[in-house]
């Protein structure tokens, strides 16, 4: 029942994502103009890493395609409950985990392939990067996007307001965006302030997608990386399917 509660709620989501293609489209945007803008002014710079400037520039894109779509999915869930939608499922058998994974699969499905396109741009720009680390950073995403989705409905559930939710959304991303490297290496930060990134749990999946960016996969970097991503999933997921038992969805 939950495989199938499942694929029903991950159907309807993904209609809705299909029908707004535009939408679908416009997500990749921010990181895209960062990748035309920004990266060629790295090319010439010494970044204190492996790899080229594109290989250092390209997994931070990536997971901040992740970081900001996923966070801010709990929007919908808020609309949602005022238009009476997670009142109608409430009454129906479905299972309230499917409730959750559904919605968080859609969500990891449409930032792996708007990933997809960044990569392919990417490309076009200079990025040169075996295919298994590619791949590999395509997981880090769709973990980060489960993650980060399931404690954004979570958040939506709880929040009345889309203007309660928007400023609690904004006071963990922006913190994160800075402390995690996605732009630049910590390595190159004073020494108090790579030792405060380390308390940022996405510092460690940054590094290990650009570890995978140069085919080295068998790094502290990569396996503390694994660690983060799957032990943030599995809690995420366990939180955002108790708010939605208790929260009546």
């Amino acid at each position: 029942m939950l495989l199938h509660d499942t694929a029903l709620i991950y159907g309807r989501y993904l209609r809705q994502s299909l029908r707004s293609r535009f939408a679908l489209l416009f997500g990749v945007l921010t990181p895209l103009l960062y990748l035309l803008f920004f990266g060629p002014l790295l090319t010439r710079l010494p970044l204190g890493g492996r790899g080229t400037s594109w290989q250092v520039l390209v997994p931070g894109l990536l997971l901040q395609l992740g970081l900001f779509g996923a966070l801010f999915a709990g929007f919908t869930i808020i609309i949602e409950k005022g238009q009476g939608v997670v009142e109608r499922m409430r009454v129906t058998p479905v299972n309230r985990l499917a409730l959750l994974l559904g919605r968080v699969l859609r969500d990891a499905t449409v930032f792996v392939f708007q990933a997809v396109l960044l990569v392919l741009a990417a490309l076009v720009m200079g990025l040169r990067a075996p295919l298994a680390g590619v791949l590999i950073g395509f997981a880090f995403v769709g973990l980060l996007t489960l993650s980060l989705a399931s404690v954004s409905y979570a958040l939506g559930m709880k929040a009345r307001t889309p203007q309660e939710f928007g400023p609690l959304i904004n006071a963990v991303s922006m913190p994160s965006m800075l402390l995690s490297g996605l732009m630049l290496p910590m390595s190159l930060a004073p020494g108090w302030l790579d030792v405060l990134s380390h308390l940022v749990p996405f510092r460690y999946l940054v590094d290990a997608v650009r570890d995978a960016y140069v085919g080295a996969y068998a790094t502290p970097h990569m396996l503390y990386g694994v660690l983060v991503a799957v032990g943030f999933a599995a809690l995420a997921v366990t939180v955002g399917t108790r708010v939605f038992r208790t929260a009546g969805a």
